[in-house]
């Protein structure tokens, strides 16, 4: 048996902003590794697919329908998720996106703020929402999916940038407020991932946004051994940690 397989069996996890990209490889990755997974997002043919992608492989997947941004939405996803296999034990908030690419002087506001609105108050929504059923298992994970731009900033970006760095804090503060519950909470960083939302239609050379020199420009599956690594880490392992895949940091 591959080492990978069976880590995660009896476990139940949900990964949001799952049906394409880093969300999809992990959600997929964490199946195949013995976990009965929710695969969230807002695009239901997504999640569906994902979910398709699961049971080939023999595991076990539900595709449920969530807009991270209302709180309602979130609440009964988890509840569906609940109902359906029994817990939760992992949560990774991957559901995330940049809508004002611009200096802050051309930004527009709602932009602006729908970009605050997935990236840092969707995943305080996906948190509070978890935590009780995390608490009835008697410890759990989440890992929320970082970004370097949250650590340093990057000018045209300023609204990306500060919904991850909101994140990075969210983590740590998270981390303090359920240590005691053994409920660990930490970032992953993946660097630059090729996804569809880094696809720049104006840079045909490239056919990303990214412009690093000497950096590792990743696929989504490169992203899953760390994800594994942190999903099974035990119950008084790491937390209050950000993980990164970057090279470096500047």
């Amino acid at each position: 048996m591959d080492k990978k397989e069976g880590e995660l069996n009896g476990k139940v996890a949900v990964v949001t902003g799952s049906g394409r990209g880093i969300g999809k490889a992990i959600a997929i990755a964490y199946a195949k590794a013995g976990a009965s997974v929710c695969s969230a997002a807002r695009t239901l043919a997504q999640i569906e697919e994902t979910v398709k992608e699961i049971e080939k492989t023999g595991g076990r997947g539900l595709a449920v329908q969530t807009d991270v941004t209302q709180l309602q939405s979130v609440e009964r996803m988890f509840k569906t998720v609940v109902d359906y296999f029994g817990g939760l034990d992992i949560l990774v908030i991957n559901a995330g996106g940049s809508y004002d690419r611009r200096q802050i002087e051309e930004s527009v506001p709602e932009d602006w703020l729908a970009t605050l609105g997935v990236n840092l108050i969707g995943a305080y929504y996906c948190a509070k929402a978890a935590i009780p059923y995390l608490k009835q298992r008697g410890s759990g994970k989440i890992i929320t999916i970082g970004s370097g731009i949250g650590h340093r900033g990057r000018g045209g970006d300023s609204a990306y940038a500060c919904s991850k760095a909101g994140l990075w804090m969210l983590t740590r503060v998270l981390a303090q407020e359920l240590w005691q519950y053994n409920i660990s909470v930490n970032e992953l960083i993946p660097g630059p991932v090729r996804t569809p939302m880094t696809v720049n239609p104006s840079r045909q050379t490239k056919g990303s946004v990214f412009e690093i020199e000497s950096e590792w420009i990743k696929s989504p599956e490169d992203v899953v051994p760390l994800a594994l690594f942190l999903a099974t880490q035990p119950a008084i392992g790491p937390t209050a940690q950000s993980f990164s895949l970057m090279r470096r940091d500047n």
